[in-house]
């Protein structure tokens, strides 16, 4: 079985039944990806301030109720707590497991925040020839810490994390345009070339994901990456908190095109 020729449903419900658990870069194309973060209730508010403030890293794509495990927008079948690959459970900042479901840890004071993720943008990356490593190395995408600031929103605060695609200058170009129309997927790249200019000391060490080949004459290319709230929960400490694993997206009904401008 094919898993790349599936539709969002099919991909979701083998999700659920624990089927697919691997990471979710190149599946559907064509179709939003999201990433996640579900808080109590009494920090809803100023993660949602913060995701206002920090657009590039945070772009929401849906906000669920208070104790709802259900979509209106990105799928009508879903259920935030068993339709991703993997999740990370955080208490106090320290990851305390992964698993494939949070059936059994769901509080009804939760609201899950679904977040843009540059995933969504690949598919038109490839149809205009712009290579996208990690698939084509069959690799989760890479991602770092940078020395980027977000800007604080109450008790929310941290560095931006972003997600690298090496490519040729040429095709850098290409692809600021092609994600340049696409805010709500982290639209274009935030850096282009010298790592350490943001704060990065070795691309064959990323904080998240795997590495990847760069070719004689390549750069690297940064996006802005929704693994930021983690690594500002990882900050901050807050009593608990949970995300999908990075690169293990959510896989939404939503094509790609009607998340242009």
């Amino acid at each position: 079985m094919d898993d790349r020729k599936l539709t969002p449903k099919e991909v979701r419900k083998l999700i659920r039944e624990e089927k697919i658990t691997g990471q979710t870069s190149g599946l559907c194309p064509g179709y939003a990806q999201a990433n996640l973060l579900i808080l109590p209730k009494d920090q809803a508010y100023d993660f949602l301030l913060f995701t206002q403030r920090n657009p590039r890293a945070c772009p929401i794509l849906e906000v669920t109720d208070m104790g709802s495990r259900q979509l209106h927008y990105l799928a009508q079948d879903a259920d935030v707590a068993r339709d991703f690959p993997k999740y990370r459970i955080y208490r106090k900042g320290e990851m305390i497991g992964e698993y494939t479901s949070i059936d059994r840890f769901w509080q009804d004071n939760f609201v899950s925040f679904l977040i843009g993720c540059s995933f969504s943008f690949e598919a038109g990356l490839l149809e205009a020839d712009v290579p996208v490593r990690q698939i084509e190395e069959h690799k989760n995408v890479p991602m770092y810490k940078t020395n980027i600031p977000c800007i604080p929103a109450g008790i929310f605060h941290g560095n931006m994390v972003v997600s690298m695609r090496p490519m040729t200058g040429e095709q850098a170009v290409k692809a600021s345009c092609i994600t340049g129309e696409m805010p709500r997927v982290h639209g274009a790249p935030i850096h282009i070339g010298d790592p350490s200019q943001i704060g990065i000391q070795d691309l064959q060490k990323p904080d998240f994901g795997e590495a990847v080949t760069i070719r004689e004459g390549e750069l690297p290319v940064f996006w802005p990456c929704g693994v930021t709230p983690q690594n500002v929960v990882m900050e901050v400490k807050p009593e608990l908190a949970i995300t999908h694993a990075p690169g293990h997206m959510f896989i939404s009904d939503v094509k790609n095109a009607a998340l242009k401008y």
